[in-house]
């Protein structure tokens, strides 16, 4: 295994791919990871693979599914529990790193890296719970079995804004039942990725049964469309994950993708001011508004709308936009250049629409100004109909979006208004209301008095309308895309 170093003073971390049993330089295009924070700050750097070693990729994940598929989940799961105390043992060093990599803060960063291995050990879990059920037979001396099997070989593409959760909760559940899989990361967060899959090869992964390959985006599409690859998990925009599902559907290969957000809190008459304050300021702008569950709209009564509005005011005021290693910033850089004037861009075009600016936190430098890293302002705007791009549009960065109406019906109708269906919060004491929100907004993910971001391993995950196509990750769901079922008719002769 090639020794990887920290990154930090002493320089960039040496990257490389894992393919089969062999950890290799690749013999693509440079690649290297900086520091959103920090221009000029390479924090780790390598070189992309070539077609040719990505279909050797595929290759080694085809060739390792027999024998990986024979192993019994508990062997499975034992390789996941050791590679989860791996991760524990260096969440501090790794949260470092992806604070430096991806822009979290500090504490963000750590508690991600902690969450990957409380994800792998839920997995690891996976051999003491039910994996198969027993039907009654209309039949005398029958019994009805439903039993599992792996799909095959699992191509993952993973984004940049959680580099070893999200990682995890695809990886996780598809080893422990079975799969093999290559592993594609978005090329702005090699670094956690090369972690990740350090963590499993020293927990004893067989060679091939994880692939990890660092690629240029075309290459992305031709590991989807790969002829042996057997199933696709994907994370990213709407638009790649539509394209990625009807190139999966001419081949008949299952595909489970979950895709944009653009996520509503709704603060009804009745709602606990203080808290739902607390919990929008929580939603929208940690990790710099980066999360596909991020809140980045606000539907308001007008009987709170003013107090709200001034609440978030007084809190935007007061966060610390900076370097996240800073243990006293609040919000660091988003991930790239483009990505702040993206979000700039959107803001400022609101503005020229007539949005009215109720905060616009500071940034360090002025907005714009790339030499002080891409730091964008957490910014609350109120607009005066749901019609502005802004209402519609993911920006992904600290912009949230309010507007007023009056009554529940009217605002679960703003909080529906648009393609996406990822996540939403409700505010109120009323369970009448609570029970409304479960019944007319259409979301994957609904939380009552608390932040619309946020996912627990053992339960569903995933969207409706544009956030979401196929079965939905985590928890006992993803059993339902990593494996296919058998019913058993199982008689004596």
């Amino acid at each position: 295994m090639p020794t990887h170093t920290t990154g930090g003073p002493a320089g960039p971390v040496d990257l490389h791919s894992r393919i089969g049993d062999a950890w290799i330089a690749g013999g693509g295009g440079a690649l290297e990871s900086d520091n959103p924070a920090r221009p000029g700050e390479t924090v780790a750097r390598g070189r992309t693979v070539t077609a040719a070693e990505l279909d050797a990729a595929v290759d080694a994940a085809a060739a390792a599914f027999p024998g990986w598929s024979a192993c019994t989940l508990h062997e499975r799961g034992g390789i996941l529990a050791r590679a989860a105390a791996i991760i524990d043992a260096r969440a501090d060093e790794w949260g470092t790193e992806l604070s430096r990599e991806e822009g979290k803060t500090l504490a963000e960063g750590r508690g991600e890296v902690a969450r990957a291995a409380q994800i792998l050990r839920y997995y690891a879990g996976a051999a003491d719970r039910e994996s198969g059920t027993v039907h009654p037979s209309p039949r005398a001396g029958e019994q009805i079995l439903v039993t599992r099997r792996p799909v095959g070989v699992v191509a993952a593409v993973t984004p940049f804004n959680f580099p070893i959760a999200i990682p995890a909760w695809k990886i996780a559940p598809a080893l422990v039942y079975g799969n093999t899989v290559v592993w594609k990361p978005a090329e702005t967060v090699p670094l956690l990725a090369l972690r990740l899959m350090e963590a499993l090869v020293q927990a004893g992964l067989p060679a091939g049964v994880l692939n990890l390959v660092f690629a240029a985006g075309d290459l992305g599409a031709r590991l989807v469309g790969h002829e042996r690859v057997d199933a696709v998990t994907f994370t990213g925009s709407t638009a790649v994950g539509r394209e990625i599902a009807a190139g999966a559907a001419r081949r008949g290969v299952p595909v489970q993708a979950e895709m944009g957000g653009k996520n509503a809190a709704v603060v009804l008459a009745d709602a606990d001011v203080g808290l739902a304050v607390q919990q929008i300021m929580a939603g929208a702008f940690r990790s710099s508004g980066q999360k596909c569950t991020a809140t980045s709209r606000l539907v308001l009564d007008h009987a709170v709308a003013d107090a709200v509005l001034d609440g978030l005011a007084r809190e935007v005021k007061s966060l610390r936009v900076g370097d996240p290693l800073d243990p006293e910033v609040h919000v660091g850089p988003l991930i790239t250049a483009a990505a702040r004037e993206r979000v700039d861009r959107g803001a400022a075009a609101a503005v020229d629409a007539g949005a009215r600016v109720v905060v616009r936190g500071e940034t360090p430098g002025a907005v714009g100004d790339s030499a002080a890293g891409n730091f964008a302002p957490p910014t609350v705007l109120e607009l005066d109909s749901t019609d502005a791009p802004v209402w519609r549009e993911e920006l992904f960065g600290p912009v949230l979006a309010a507007v007023r109406v009056d009554g529940a019906a009217a605002a679960f109708s703003a909080a529906n208004d648009g393609e996406y269906g990822l996540s939403a919060a409700v505010f109120t004491r009323d369970i009448g209301s609570a029970l409304g929100a479960v019944d007319d907004l259409s979301v994957g993910v609904l939380h009552i008095n608390s932040e619309s971001a946020g996912a627990d391993p053992h339960v569903p995950f995933g969207g409706a309308k544009a956030s979401g196509y196929g079965p939905r990750e985590q928890g006992e769901a993803a059993r339902d895309f990593f494996t296919t079922a058998t019913t058993v008719y199982l008689r004596g002769a």
